[in-house]
């Protein structure tokens, strides 16, 4: 009997090492879990980038400066060493989307040339309070606490506001690189805008193209529309890109009266593309 007692404390031992074990990898993993969720804003580039106060006040601008904030004036900010402004539309509940965003355009040296449309007040005050001067709000502003699901009325009327920032600031004489959030820079992409041509965008097809493709549009598939992805446009400020963008309003407009609203801007994206590509 003692040594049948014996021989079971190495496995009760053994049964508690391994209790142990998973124990500590289960609160490693919730660890490393909330290191992603939170480590991000903790390190975020909208924390490093210093404000820096001019020598008549020793403090930041007020919420109702940034409330007053025009479109032209930061454009004139971010856009002071140069012609280009990086822009990107963001409600509060994609913060964290654009925190990610942010760190890796910042890797590619690009930051200061950023500008948050903001679409809500919250994020407007936010954006500016960590990184002054680089959030603008075009009214009208949207609901602060919605996050908006891909393919609602919602998510439509948040996109299709994009064409008409978009063309505001073409007008203003600028170079506009638009970003959706949920994307990072692996490099730069300002390397790839070979040529000089008005639009540069993306065909949204899994496919890889060659070095050497066509610059053309892809031909329409079956039911006589392109693919274009509306995540990531060049635009120079030329007649054709303006008209690229007004038609672009248009065919929106047209969604909207057809109450066709649910999915996103992209459909209209790619019937304004294909109904200016030769004028």
């Amino acid at each position: 009997m003692a040594q049948h007692i014996i021989n079971q404390r190495p496995i009760s031992n053994r049964h508690i090492s391994r209790l142990c074990r998973k124990g500590f990898f289960l609160f490693l993993f919730a660890l490393l879990v909330l290191l992603g969720v939170f480590l991000p804003w903790l390190g975020s580039p909208l924390l490093p980038f210093p404000y820096k106060t001019s020598s008549s006040s020793s403090f930041p601008p007020s919420l109702s400066y940034w409330r007053e904030y025009s479109l032209t004036q930061a454009t004139k900010f971010v856009a002071k060493n140069g012609s280009t402004v990086i822009v990107c539309a963001v409600s509060y509940p994609f913060l964290p989307f654009l925190n990610n965003w942010l760190i890796s355009v910042s890797r590619q040296n690009h930051q200061e040339k950023v500008l948050v449309i903001a679409e809500d007040y919250a994020t407007l005050y936010k954006v500016n309070e960590k990184w002054p001067g680089h959030a603008v709000l075009i009214p009208p502003a949207l609901d602060s606490q919605t996050a908006q699901d891909f393919g609602s009325q919602g998510f439509f009327k948040f996109t299709s506001r994009r064409p008409q920032h978009l063309l505001d600031i073409l007008e203003l004489g600028y170079n506009v690189m638009y970003n959706d959030v949920d994307m990072i820079w692996l490099q730069d992409p300002f390397q790839y805008l070979e040529g000089n041509h008005d639009a540069y965008f993306m065909d949204d097809l899994a496919e890889i193209k060659p070095v050497s493709h066509s610059h053309d549009l892809p031909p329409p598939n079956r039911n006589g529309a392109t693919y274009i992805c509306s995540c990531m446009i060049f635009l120079r400020p030329t007649n054709g890109t303006k008209l690229l963008m007004n038609k672009w309003i248009e065919e929106l407009k047209t969604l909207s009266l057809a109450k066709a609203t649910e999915g996103n801007d992209q459909p209209a994206f790619n019937w304004a593309l294909n109904k200016t590509a030769h004028e």
